[in-house]
């Protein structure tokens, strides 16, 4: 059982770094220029389907015949990845991280809600710190984000969390996940052809976009499903919400970048009251203390 309580733990650490890393890796290469954004998107998401052949082909996982993923989840990945890295052209790495993150949360919020099931209190409160930290976090002033770049890391933060509702149920996720990413082959070509004229590629550039996608996205995700299989839902739930605090040291000490007091108190907003949905939740499904009368 300690074996087990700790192999959960080193992983559940290696997930959280990697996708703080993604970020990080991201803001790197976009910020000083040296790669193009569609490059960065169409060299992470080949490197990623190269890696996780390999970790697949190295596993039992890929003789399931019904585990082929989706057309609509692929498209949802190559949305996100495509918009994050054009959104990681004006955002700092925490702030981006955050608007990121906040994005998936609310957005399985939002279709926990069309399916039927009704917020409580907390639940409501939570929603609505959230939303207010978004607000204030692109209050125009000195430090707040480019709006062009908080749309698209919207997007992005959208595309990922229906990405991940989409994959809810599967019985063979890495699998899944590795034809997932195979099948924005198309839409890489397509983004390619208008980008041609446009890109630039540098040796750093992709270096950077390699490892993101065959490590902090390719090795991150397979590690984060081991992780997985020892959380229980509201675990891994609260503790992705240390993202985009890793995130933002992460651009601290790897980019030189500022942590503004906007972006602390928009943070504190937006992942407090997501905590609060997430716990309300919990509670209210009864799987918290039992009263006693």
């Amino acid at each position: 059982m300690k074996q087990k309580t700790v192999k959960t733990l080193a992983c559940t650490a290696f997930a959280l770094l990697a996708f703080a890393g993604n970020s990080v890796l991201c803001r790197l290469a976009l910020a000083d220029g040296a790669i193009d954004a569609a490059s960065f998107t169409a060299i992470r998401l080949f490197s990623g389907i190269i890696m996780l052949g390999v970790i697949l082909l190295a596993t039992t996982d890929w003789r399931a015949p019904a585990a082929k993923g989706s057309w609509p989840a692929s498209f949802m990945l190559f949305l996100y990845a495509v918009t994050f890295s054009y959104a990681y052209i004006s955002l700092d790495t925490g702030t981006g991280a955050l608007i990121l993150f906040g994005s998936v949360q609310l957005t399985m919020i939002l279709a926990s809600l069309l399916s039927g099931k009704s917020l409580h209190g907390t639940e409501w409160l939570g929603t609505l710190m959230a939303f207010s930290g978004f607000v204030y976090l692109v209050q125009p002033g000195v430090t707040a984000p480019s709006v062009t770049g908080f749309v698209l890391m919207a997007v992005a933060g959208i595309a990922w969390g229906i990405y991940t509702l989409k994959g809810r149920g599967t019985r063979h996720p890495l699998c899944d996940t590795s034809y997932n990413f195979l099948r924005t082959l198309p839409f890489v070509l397509l983004l390619m052809i208008p980008a041609i004229a446009d890109g630039y590629l540098s040796r750093t550039g992709v270096l950077l976009a390699v490892l993101s996608g065959a490590i902090t996205s390719g090795i991150g995700y397979a590690i984060w499903y081991i992780a997985l299989r020892g959380l229980s839902v509201i675990q891994a739930a609260v503790v992705q919400l240390l993202v985009p605090v890793l995130a933002a040291l992460g651009g601290v000490i790897f980019a030189r970048e500022q942590i503004s007091l906007q972006l602390v108190l928009s943070s504190l907003l937006v992942l407090g009251g997501i905590l609060l949905v997430v716990m309300g939740r919990h509670y209210a499904n009864g799987l918290g203390p039992k009263k006693t009368s």
